[in-house]
């Protein structure tokens, strides 16, 4: 896609956003524009051979929702695109500007705005940790925070689906969102205060309906965590540990497990003993001599038990898509991987990994059974059509993520952008019904 908007368009809106904004809250420099223009994208082989993408034209950098609102509308009524950012540290190509236009950074849009009772409100480019450590002042917790604890929370809600915590909750779709201020691109600069089911359609949608310029979210009360270190002979015996530790009660924030060469791709620590596979939680503390036990049963290692605050930070950030990101640091050019989910992870492993060759495993707890990152050489996007046939033929659920279309609750995102965008400004080239991604051979 190249760019939608007319020369005289972009220089008439730099200029009024530069007035709403500051000079230096504006900026259309290059350096900037592909700063900003650029996501995840490169941990998947596929869409890195058909970057970019897209580049901004624009960047503008709001401090506040409603400076958001405005600088929308402003984009808006001149007919330039424009394409939301948080941190940029997550998704493959659903931050990436296809049609140009404005980039909308909302990283310094940032402020906690209140802790209440079970509540928390901040701006959109606060860092999921910031939130956090808000809660944790309050004696509370967040329901869930993502693997990047510095992604932003409105960037969390607009792309993310889990992270820590979402054994006991589940998705950020799941009741974790109470209500948002959104941006409808209809000129008006008005904030839309939604809540419950009606916030919903603004959710994992990548700003497609609505930009989400402050969100009040769920805490809970606040729990004592402890960093919980295990390694095993063998993958298979790391999973079934990885099992019983996530039936602990109370039910821990994170477990996950991998296989000795994914462990041997993590971070150096001697808590990952060459040669064995790992398996880490966050753990409540009182629970901790049953997964002791629970370890020495299945004849593996208790390699460290870590207290404090930074620890549930430091074993996120090992989570989900993050080991599989340092093993293809750790082999360049080699690995792609797909998001799984479903019993036959533990039950068929040995199935599982004979789908790609090379393939290997990183496995969590849940909210509904194992999920896991699969990883393999990566041949051509034929390759990786035919083998998510043959994982879901084994009973493994699989969500491509070499693709930058919606695909969460798609019919309801398109009805929504209908009425809230009706001249499809919002983060254009990311709502196709009909696409079917690069692994499909349609690249539009």
């Amino acid at each position: 896609m190249t760019t939608t908007a007319a020369p005289t368009a972009l220089s008439q809106l730099e200029t009024e956003l530069a007035a709403l904004l500051g000079e230096r809250n504006v900026s259309s420099e290059l350096r900037v524009r592909e700063r900003v223009s650029v996501d995840g994208a490169r941990m998947s082989p596929i869409i890195s051979e058909l970057l970019p993408l897209g580049v901004a034209d624009l960047v503008a950098f709001p401090t506040t929702a409603e400076l958001a609102a405005q600088a929308v509308a402003a984009a808006v009524r001149l007919g330039v695109p424009v394409t939301p950012r948080g941190k940029g540290t997550g998704n493959y190509g659903q931050g990436i500007p296809m049609a140009g236009g404005l980039v909308l950074d909302l990283s310094r849009a940032r402020a906690v705005v209140e802790v209440t009772d079970g509540l928390l409100t901040a701006e959109a480019g606060t860092p999921m940790v910031t939130c956090e450590r808000a809660a944790q002042a309050t004696g509370q917790q967040l329901w869930m925070y993502p693997s990047t604890v510095q992604s932003s929370l409105g960037g969390f809600l607009a792309g993310g689906s889990g992270g820590t915590g979402s054994i006991v909750h589940g998705t950020n779709d799941a009741g974790f969102v109470a209500a948002l201020d959104v941006v409808h691109a209809d000129g008006s600069g008005d904030l839309v205060h939604v809540e419950g089911e009606e916030a919903q359609a603004y959710v994992h949608n990548y700003g497609t309906a609505g930009v989400i310029a402050r969100a009040t979210v769920r805490l809970e009360p606040l729990q004592e965590w402890v960093g919980f270190y295990a390694s095993c002979d063998d993958f298979r015996t790391a999973q079934a540990v990885m099992v019983a530790l996530g039936e602990l009660e109370p039910t821990p924030r994170l477990v996950s497990a991998d296989t000795p060469e994914i462990t041997a791709a993590l971070p150096e620590d001697p808590a990952f003993p060459a040669g064995r596979a790992s398996v880490r939680g966050i753990l409540e503390a009182s629970t901790v001599e049953a997964a002791r036990a629970v370890v020495a049963a299945a004849g593996g290692r208790v390699e460290d038990v870590r207290e404090g605050p930074q620890v549930p930070l430091s074993l996120s950030v090992l989570s989900y898509n993050h080991p599989i990101e340092w093993l293809q640091k750790s082999a360049p050019g080699v690995y792609f991987h797909l998001e799984v989910g479903g019993q036959a992870l533990v039950d068929r492993v040995d199935e599982v990994h004979q789908v790609f060759e090379g393939a290997l495993l990183h496995n969590e707890v849940g909210h509904s059974g194992p999920i896991g990152m699969l990883a393999g050489v990566y041949r051509s996007p034929e390759q990786v059509r035919e083998g998510i046939a043959a994982l879901e033929a084994l009973g493994v659920g699989v969500h491509d993520p070499h693709q930058w279309n919606v695909d969460f609750q798609l019919a309801r995102t398109v009805e929504t952008a209908r009425r809230t965008d009706p001249r499809g400004l919002l983060n254009p080239g990311k709502l196709n019904p009909d696409y079917g991604g690069p692994t499909k051979g349609a690249v539009r």
